[in-house]
């Protein structure tokens, strides 16, 4: 990663680059999925120390896609605020159906 992003709008498109493959992807939802699910089960129950997992939760099912399957490196270690908003947006775009799970039927 040679350019230097200044704005979230710059970043998002690499973003996006750097998870092309599918299981890279549905490991990302599925860790996001889990992070929003533990949030509001923490206020529902009252239980802050589920709070504890959100990190785990998110990272690790993030990285094992990164290096397993997109054989790249998780681009939080340069961008973190970047990188956290970008993984909120590719998951609402992906729940919603804006850009598909499966590279390969890219709009």
């Amino acid at each position: 990663m040679s350019k230097e992003y200044k704005t979230f709008n710059e970043f998002y498109p690499y973003y996006l680059s750097q998870h092309c493959n599918t299981y890279c992807k549905t490991l990302h939802f599925i860790g996001t999925s889990l992070v929003v699910a533990l949030t509001i089960s923490s206020i529902v129950m009252f239980d802050l120390r589920l709070l504890l997992y959100v990190p785990l939760a998110g990272y690790i099912f993030a990285w094992v896609g990164h290096y397993f399957f997109e054989k790249n490196k998780p681009a939080t270690f340069k961008y973190p605020l970047f990188s956290l908003l970008s993984d909120f947006k590719m998951y609402y775009e992906l729940l919603t159906l804006k850009i598909p799970f499966d590279s390969s039927i890219e709009k």
